[in-house]
């Protein structure tokens, strides 16, 4: 199992400060980044600790082309949906902790639907479900019976066509039930990878570290080669975390053959039932240098950001890395459709999900929904190869074309399919092989004549 460097971790930020300001060694690393190989946990080391205008400047430029080379200027979205709020672990960062007394929540299986089909409304084709740990009230059986219920609803034109899911740390064996149902990725954050505050800020089940740390590992074994991973930033030094998470990668890259599918950036947010404030803050720079960093040091991983982000601070991240966001997100079970109660988090970003979509547009970004690598089985390995060659691109501009334009046909308002329609356009100007985009434009005249769901 992964055991974490420390030691080097600690010694490579003390040593980066000395060595940065050597001349021309930032333009080496980011010469070497723009190879799309990735970078040693030195060199990422060295990346966070810069901090003079100039050379975030240029780590921001390059971070900016390393994503537009693999994933182009696409934006992929989703919306989390909340499925219990009964949890047994008391994190102090959680508004779901158990120590609160705000009255729980857990959706029956017709509330599930229900709640699907105000997201399917919306035009949402992901969703990330998310449970509080209850071996009581949310055992792997009723997340079974959950997953099952999304997919089971069709309303209109739309359907969800891909469901995520993050649970608590777990067997290998319930990992193989949410295999063989039918899961796309398999999220779950360290939170902190240092264990000192690691165990300071947990108890309950959670706060077994080791149990933490080898999830993504027993969840791969069981099957699930697509994972996600993440932090919590602001519950301990941000630039020991990144490194710490960059280990990380580097282990199961090394160890499994395919690293992680997303990486996220929470930022600590606060909650009405949480009393925690976070020990080491981020700044806005500084969160926007960790998210460069990261594009940089993983280059083929999707980056994913929610909306405890404003849409300031999200419009300069989807420049810098970021791949996929969550729009329109409801942080509380049932919650989507009516007033919040007890939420897991306070969120910066209220905008619905065609103001989104509008707004990426507007700020020459393309939004999609796609799912297809997922159903065609270009999961894992397969789709890491795509990637780390950047070949992505071929399958990714025609499905999300073709994703889009459903969008645009079933749930767009006036001013988002105007300025959709701009970006259809300009994105169809990019595919370079003619024979891909005449089959494009036969799926597009198909789908405004009423098929859906055409993919390559």
């Amino acid at each position: 199992m992964f055991k974490i460097p420390e030691k080097n971790i600690r010694q490579l930020l003390q040593d980066g400060e000395l060595e940065m300001d050597k001349e021309g060694e930032l333009c080496e690393l980011l010469e070497k980044a723009l190879k799309l190989k990735g970078l040693s946990l030195q060199e990422s080391a060295k990346l966070l600790n810069a901090t003079d205008e100039k050379s975030l400047e240029k780590i921001f430029k390059a971070a900016k082309e390393v994503k537009l080379r693999i994933y182009g200027k696409r934006l992929v979205l989703f919306a989390p949906l909340y499925i219990s709020s009964y949890c047994v672990n008391n994190c102090s960062y959680c508004g779901f902790h158990c120590e609160n007394k705000a009255k729980r929540k857990k959706l029956s299986m017709e509330e599930v639907k229900k709640q699907v089909e105000i997201l399917v409304d919306m035009g949402h084709k992901r969703l990330l479900l998310e449970f509080g740990e209850d071996p009581k009230e949310c055992p792997i059986d009723y997340v079974i019976d959950v997953i099952k219920a999304v997919y089971s609803v069709k309303k209109g034109n739309g359907e969800i066509r891909r469901v995520n899911v993050n649970i608590a740390a777990t067997s290998e064996e319930d990992y193989a039930k949410l295999k063989e149902v039918g899961i796309g990725t398999y999220q779950l954050f360290q939170e902190t990878y240092h264990k000192d505050t690691y165990t300071k800020l947990h108890s309950g089940p959670k706060a077994n570290f080791e149990r933490q740390l080898g999830a993504h590992e027993r969840a791969f074994k069981a099957g699930i080669d697509d994972y996600g991973m993440g932090v919590l930033f602001g519950l301990y030094d941000y630039k020991y975390e990144v490194l710490a998470l960059l280990a990380h990668v580097e282990y199961l890259n090394n160890t499994l053959g395919v690293g992680p599918h997303t990486i996220s950036v929470p930022r600590f947010c606060s909650a009405p039932t949480v009393n925690y404030e976070a020990e080491y803050p981020v700044s806005d720079l500084d969160f926007l240098k960790l998210i460069a960093v990261i594009r940089l040091s993983v280059p083929y991983t999707g980056m994913i950001i929610s909306t405890r982000e404003s849409p300031e601070i999200r419009r300069k991240a989807f420049q810098i890395g970021i791949s996929q966001t969550s729009a329109a997100s409801r942080t509380s079970p049932g919650g989507y459709g009516q007033e919040e109660e007890s939420t897991q988090f306070s969120i910066s970003d209220h905008r619905s999900l065609d103001e989104v979509v509008c707004d990426i547009c507007r700020c020459g970004y393309f939004p999609s929904f796609c799912t297809a690598c997922y159903r065609q089985g270009r999961t894992g390995e397969h789709f890491m190869d795509l990637a780390k060659s950047a070949d992505i691109h071929y399958l990714c501009r025609p499905n999300a074309i073709l994703t889009f334009q459903e969008y645009l046909e079933d749930y767009a308002s006036e001013e988002t399919k105007a300025v959709g329609a701009e970006v259809v356009t300009n994105e169809m100007s990019k595919i370079s092989d003619n024979g891909c985009k005449n089959q494009t434009k036969a799926k597009i005249l198909r789908i405004k004549n009423g098929e859906r769901d055409l993919y390559f």
